[in-house]
């Protein structure tokens, strides 16, 4: 299951971010990771959450961020939420690939029975329905 949080910049997209992971900490009986580039986050969510920064992974593109997740999930039969902050800040502003990263990405996380929650320094009116599809 995808997730969207979307909003111009300083809209308040990475507290609820935050907010949420923490919350879902809480509650989850599974492994949570939190995907970001540089460490904005990171101070600010518990300790339980598995942290990654996409710069010490070379996760540069919608193919990279893809693998990094199929193989992130294939050697973890645990994980239930994957969070990413900044996703254009991640792979880039390409809202045609971020929607087929989406869609890749809904398959496999359905069939695992897996979350991911991304922000997106967007507004709802600028993307593509191949985004908007997935803004709950």
């Amino acid at each position: 299951m995808i997730k969207l949080i979307t909003g111009k910049k300083g809209t308040g997209k990475t507290k609820i971010l935050i907010d949420l992971i923490n919350d879902t900490v809480k509650d989850t009986l599974g492994d949570l990771v939190c995907i970001e580039k540089g460490a904005n986050v990171r101070r600010s969510i518990s300790l339980k959450v598995r942290w990654c920064d996409a710069d010490e992974f070379v996760i540069d593109s919608y193919e990279s961020f893809y693998g990094y997740i199929a193989g992130m999930i294939s050697g973890n039969y645990d994980i239930k939420e994957i969070f990413v902050d900044g996703i254009f800040r991640i792979c880039g502003r390409d809202y045609d690939a971020f929607g087929a990263l989406l869609k890749k990405l809904d398959a496999l996380t359905t069939k695992n029975g897996i979350t991911v929650v991304f922000t997106v320094s967007a507004d709802d009116s600028e993307l593509p329905a191949s985004v908007t599809d997935y803004i709950k």
